[in-house]
């Protein structure tokens, strides 16, 4: 194994330093512009940690880090937004999962599609193991973000206590589930051709794996943490530009999303399209069935409703996406006419965002 570049040590870590000079100074212009170089950087660095620790555990092990690790720090993110924001922030959680699903199902699958399509003409997975990721992203969305809109125990597009902890508790026993068949009972329906070719590649040695482990752990931290310093100016873009308060998550989850995306156009460019569904539909299961019970627990303890129910644009978007993704999904072969249609799809997502 090649040793590894100073590139990989330096954005991480110059990074990190960066968040910290952030968090204890004002963000004048030109820390605010370095945080931004800083952020991108983060993310170049967390996609190589990433794919050697891949390599090292070997596929979906390897994607199932990444996705894991992006959206625990995610939820920390949300918790201490909500922590901090007050009632402004009731809507925050539901605006940033809605915004994931859609990034992830639209865009991202999108995209990967498409250029997988552009360069290879077509691309093949396995549709055992991407059809029951889908099924269990439409009943935890379902449960999570439409229910709310239609149940009468609480005013609003709102959970009870109650429901709320069903809603949580059967969101994270759908995960569970779902990483028990993806990497323990159907392990092989998240492998595609390529899977076993890279098993006579030279492997990473321990030391190797661990410092990558270590440094995906950092870049990941500084890409949220630098998120979440850029978020004020932010909000105050989306303000001055009279824009909903909805963008503000759609923001935090582009931001959020940045490694995963980069991670999953790499391996379709690659003619990996199998680990790019690994990398989209794991990510969007661990969006709800971690953040769900998170941002529940927290609005209990805080005693802050959470307003998760989706408006009716926002349903129709989630319908239509659920409806397209069965039929991308359903044959286990994909060409270019399928990213466009995910992507227009995504885009009509972020332009009635801004012009709802």
């Amino acid at each position: 194994m090649t040793p590894m570049p100073w590139w990989a040590w330096a954005l991480p870590l110059g990074g990190a330093a960066l968040l910290v000079a952030a968090l204890m100074m004002p963000l004048v212009p030109v820390l605010a512009a370095a945080c931004a170089a800083a952020l991108i950087g983060a993310v170049i660095a967390a996609v190589h940690h990433a794919e050697v620790v891949a390599h090292r555990l070997g596929e979906p092990f390897g994607t199932l880090v990444l996705a894991v690790a992006i959206t625990v720090i995610e939820v920390a993110l949300m918790v201490s937004l909500m922590l901090a924001g007050g009632d402004d922030k009731q809507s925050l959680p539901r605006d940033t999962i809605f915004a994931t699903i859609m990034i992830i199902c639209n865009g991202v699958v999108g995209i990967c599609v498409l250029v997988g399509g552009l360069r290879h003409h077509e691309q093949s997975f396995r549709v055992e193991g991407a059809g029951s990721a889908l099924a269990a992203l439409v009943a935890s969305s379902t449960l999570s973000l439409v229910l709310p809109s239609f149940t009468t125990s609480t005013a609003g597009a709102t959970y009870s206590i109650s429901q709320l902890a069903f809603a949580g508790v059967a969101s994270l026993v759908l995960w569970l589930v779902f990483v028990f068949v993806q990497t323990v009972r159907h392990r092989e329906y998240f492998l595609g051709p390529g899977d076993e070719d890279d098993s006579h590649a030279e492997l990473p040695s321990t030391v190797q794996t661990l410092a990558s482990g270590a440094l995906l752990l950092v870049a990941l931290v500084v890409v949220v943490g630098l998120a979440k310093v850029l978020s004020p100016a932010i909000e105050q873009a989306v303000e001055a530009a009279g824009a909903p308060k909805s963008v503000i998550g759609i923001a935090i989850a582009l931001l959020v999303l940045l490694p995963e995306t980069w991670a999953a156009v790499r391996a379709a460019r690659a003619n990996r399209l199998q680990t790019s569904m690994n990398l989209a539909l794991g990510s969007a299961m661990a969006s709800i069935g971690l953040t769900i019970p998170a941002v529940a627990l927290a609005s209990v303890v805080i005693d802050m409703p959470l307003v998760l129910g989706l408006g009716e644009k926002d349903l129709a978007l989630l319908v239509l996406t659920f409806v397209v993704g069965a039929i991308t999904l359903g044959s286990g072969r994909t060409n270019v006419m399928q990213g466009a249609v995910h992507l227009v799809i995504f885009a009509a997502f972020l332009f009635l965002a801004l012009v709802p």
